[in-house]
């Protein structure tokens, strides 16, 4: 039967030749499953840019659906999914400052921190 390559992005396995590897790395289903696992690990900051000059995606916002998914150019988040990012954007700032400063913050402090915020100000604004 020989050797078998499995592929950790897709994960799944098939029969290891050139003709075989070659044609699922080059795949849209390799790809796109690349893409998502680098994804996961991309700077807050960077994600809240490429999603502020995106446009909303208007199939998205009709219908809570859009066919294209991920790989849709328009924007799927909501305004407040945006604020959220924002805010967790100028947490990281925030902490990366102090750490530069030479303060010592406990980590995950500043993130309670806007959290608590967040929920004191949307209770405000219901009431």
């Amino acid at each position: 039967m020989g050797k078998r390559y499995f592929c950790d992005y897709c994960d799944r396995s098939f029969q290891d030749n050139l003709h075989n590897r070659k044609k699922h790395l080059n795949g849209v289903q390799h790809l796109r499953a690349k893409r998502l696992w680098y994804d996961l690990f991309r700077d807050a900051a960077a994600i809240l840019q490429e999603e502020q000059t995106k446009k909303p995606c208007r199939k998205f916002l009709q219908t809570g659906q859009c066919d294209f998914g991920s790989n849709c150019r328009f924007s799927h988040m909501t305004e407040q999914d945006l604020e959220k990012l924002s805010a967790q954007v100028q947490g990281e700032q925030r902490s990366k400052d102090l750490r530069q400063e030479g303060a010592d913050v406990p980590p995950g402090a500043i993130e309670d921190w806007l959290e608590k915020r967040a929920k004191r100000l949307s209770v405000a604004q219901s009431n």
